[in-house]
């Protein structure tokens, strides 16, 4: 198969990863990709807004699938367009992909279908918001609806926060994504990752994760896309993933069809365990980041085979089979992230990392010659453990390697599970 992977980050260097262990592989492109992703895949310039360039591409190169790799492209129809030219495509059609592109929408699919999630109300201007914030009291959640690369959600934990932050939203700090906002009840419990691979009519459990979206360690600081995560988590016990299937999934698929919608790719579901059990913060559609990396690294079937099944229709015949190890990735950001990070300083020592772990790029260019950092999330550094402290330990030890002044990166990913091996020794 000739197959053209959309996207440039560590979960696309992920899934370009593993996709070329197939045996079913005979080509894979990337746009734009990036310098690890080319050890693996044949880069190619593509505007990936262009819609027609990227199918033209497609028929010149005799393309056989499609993976779109980040939620752009998604909302804005990307795989509707391909489609129409006759090309496979793994990832929603932009009706589907909603569920991503706006919060509000699927905070209303949840009140529509009894989908447990947080109380909530929608404003499209900043009077009615701050008199819900008042009604409601702190702490409270303040959502841009549209999409705001993972940062537009704003924890407030007192009613100045919160007005700030609907200030910032309403002031255009996202854009046409903080146009409309939604204010949602503060919720307590574990966060969870859940995964599940669709094909608008059945969705298969495809892994957990636990992400760790706070800036510094001990979960402090701003929200980021992510600093790091690891696989499985442990607070997704088979009695938690079942009432999640059962309460969250299985009502979303079948609301979606009911819509005229149905959901074909990746489903990820951001959940909060709480002690009437779990609840949906919100949807992306497609693989989380880092989340992707850590799920790479368990899963033990051909991921391509598993991607054409769902664009198929067939993964009511599918099962998946994941490692019993524990995978755990630590992102290295440039200084200044998640603000303006600082960009073009040099990155050594990866060779030398790599003999311990599986380094993913995410934000990295070559400059004469030279590996430099060209974005605020720029290294995964990923490993696999029998327990999530042995995951832990191979990964910061990696990282001792890598010789990137001007990068930093969280101590305790992983800290969770570690805590929880230590109770349970």
């Amino acid at each position: 198969m000739n197959v053209l992977l959309l996207g440039s980050g560590g979960r696309e260097h992920a899934l370009a990863w593993k996709i070329s262990a197939s045996p079913l592989l005979t080509k894979l492109y990337a746009a734009p990709g990036n310098p690890g992703i080319g050890r693996v895949a044949e880069l190619v310039k593509l505007d990936v807004a262009d819609h027609s360039a990227v199918a033209a591409f497609c028929q010149e190169k005799k393309i056989d699938l499609v993976v779109v790799g980040p939620e752009g492209p998604l909302v804005a129809g990307i795989a509707d367009d391909l489609r129409a030219w006759g090309i496979r495509v793994f990832g929603p059609s932009k009706a589907a992909a909603r569920l991503e592109g706006s919060k509000g929408f699927t905070k209303d699919l949840c009140a529509k279908f009894d989908i447990p999630t947080a109380a909530y109300g929608r404003f499209g201007d900043l009077a009615s918001a701050k008199a819900y914030v008042e009604k409601v009291g702190a702490p409270i959640v303040i959502k841009a609806d549209g999409l705001a690369a993972g940062k537009g959600v704003t924890i407030a934990m007192t009613s100045d926060e919160a007005n700030a932050a609907l200030e910032a939203c309403f002031d255009g700090a996202f854009g046409a994504a903080g146009a409309e906002v939604v204010v949602e009840e503060y919720l307590t419990g574990e966060e969870a990752s859940f995964f599940c691979l669709c094909d608008g009519a059945t969705a298969l459990p495809f892994g957990t994760a636990q992400d760790h979206k706070r800036v510094g360690d001990g979960d402090t600081g701003p929200n980021t896309g992510g600093m790091g995560a690891y696989s499985p988590a442990p607070v997704m016990t088979p009695e938690m993933t079942e009432r999640t299937m059962r309460e969250i999934i299985e009502p979303t698929m079948r609301g979606m069809a009911n819509l005229g919608a149905p959901f074909a790719g990746i489903l990820f579901a951001g959940l909060m365990i709480t002690e009437s059990g779990p609840k949906l913060i919100e949807y992306n559609t497609r693989f989380g980041d880092p989340e992707c990396q850590v799920l790479m690294m368990r899963l033990k079937d051909d991921l391509l085979v598993l991607l054409n099944a769902a664009v198929d229709g067939q993964l009511a015949h599918m099962s998946i089979r994941w490692s019993d190890e524990t995978a755990l990735t630590v992102v290295m950001a440039a200084r200044g992230y998640p603000g303006t990070p600082e960009k073009g300083s040099a990155i050594r020592g990866l060779d030398e990392a790599e003999d311990g772990a599986q380094i993913f790029h995410a934000g990295t260019a070559i400059n004469g010659g030279a590996l430099v950092a060209n974005g605020g999330r720029v290294l995964n550094v990923t490993a696999l453990g029998k327990t999530a402290g042995e995951a832990q330990a191979r990964a910061y030890a990696a990282i001792d390697h890598i010789d990137w002044p001007q990068g930093f990166y969280r101590h305790d990913i992983g800290w969770r599970a570690v805590e929880r091996e230590k109770a349970g020794a």
